[in-house]
């Protein structure tokens, strides 16, 4: 599987005014008790901003005018799938993931969001999680992702 490539994806530390991030758990979660921060593909052409805001509205349902995009990842981070998953997600095409990651200040009100605002919703509960939290709540392969995420953004938050 190493000749194939990694899917684009953004993703979105969303914090509250308490320094806090929004995680949602995983729908199709069967085999762990997984939460993570919103993240998704990039559709071809698609402006990255532009896609995290759109991914973070999928998942959440919050729409652009709840929250103010502080700052993107100078850089991008790639991760590999455990091989037991390589060439079976995203339609085969893909080892891993490469995101680009926002943080983003969120300016709403809790009630604003809702899980069920797309038809397929990916998140069936959703918390404000402490910073510190984030690595050991996400799926183990996404760990050195959270903490570079959180490594980068730190100094915002």
């Amino acid at each position: 599987m190493s000749d194939l490539g990694y899917r684009p994806c953004v993703g979105i530390m969303l914090v509250n005014d308490e320094g806090r991030a929004f995680v949602g758990r995983r729908i199709d979660n069967r085999e762990g008790d997984w939460w993570q921060m919103p993240q998704g593909g990039v559709d071809e052409g698609e402006d990255l901003k532009a896609a995290a805001l759109r991914e973070l509205h999928e998942e959440t349902g919050l729409t652009a005018d709840k929250v103010s995009i502080l700052r993107k990842m100078d850089d991008d981070i790639a991760y590999d799938l455990p091989e037991e998953l390589q060439g079976k997600l995203w339609g085969g095409r893909y080892r891993g993931q490469r995101q680009t990651w926002f943080l983003a200040r969120f300016t709403g009100e809790d009630a604003d969001v809702d899980l069920d605002a797309h038809d397929h919703p990916e998140f069936c509960a959703w918390q404000w999680l402490d910073l510190e939290r984030l690595p050991e709540m996400i799926i183990p392969f996404k760990k050195r992702v959270y903490r570079s995420v959180l490594d980068a953004f730190r100094d915002l938050i």
